[in-house]
C-alpha cells in the first residue's frame, strides 16, 4: 500500500513476517496520506482485500494477517502500525462506508471485533 490497510489499511495493518512477536516493521513508512489522496490506489488495496482484483507484495502481506490482527487487536503490530491501522480504519469507517462494510462482512461477519473500532474512530456527527 503504500501500506494500508491498508489499511488497513491496511498498510500497516497487520503486516507480518519478521521477529515472530512481530509483524515486519518493512511498510511503518508508508504515506497513507497518499492512498487516501489516490482514489485508484486505495481502491486497488481494498479489491486485493476482498480478493477482487490483483494484488502486490505488500497487499499480500497485508491480507495474509488482516484476520489475525483483527482477532488480537493488533497485538503483534508495531506502534506505527497500531497507529495506521486506527487512521486506515478511520478512514474507511468515515469515508468509504460501502467498503467498510465489505471488510466487515468478509472478515468479521459476526460483528465480534469491528465494534470497538467504529465505537472508537466513527467521526461524531455535528
Amino acid at each position: 500500500m503504500k501500506s494500508f490497510v491498508v489499511v488497513c489499511f491496511f498498510a500497516v495493518v497487520a503486516l507480518a513476517l519478521g521477529r515472530p512477536e512481530h509483524y515486519t516493521d518493512r511498510y511503518d513508512n508508508v504515506d497513507l496520506d497518499d492512498i487516501f489522496s489516490n482514489r485508484r490506489l486505495l481502491v486497488a488495496y481494498i479489491k486485493c482485500i476482498l480478493d477482487e482484483g490483483k494484488c502486490t507484495p505488500d497487499g499480500n502481506e497485508l491480507k495474509s494477517h488482516i484476520q489475525e490482527a483483527l482477532e488480537n487487536y493488533c497485538g503483534k503490530c508495531t506502534d506505527a502500525q497500531k497507529s495506521g491501522t486506527k487512521r486506515v480504519i478511520g478512514h474507511l469507517i468515515n469515508n468509504e462506508k460501502d467498503y467498510w462494510n465489505q471488510l466487515t462482512a468478509k472478515y468479521d461477519p459476526d460483528r465480534k471485533y469491528v465494534v470497538k473500532y467504529e465505537t472508537e474512530l466513527r467521526k461524531v456527527a455535528a
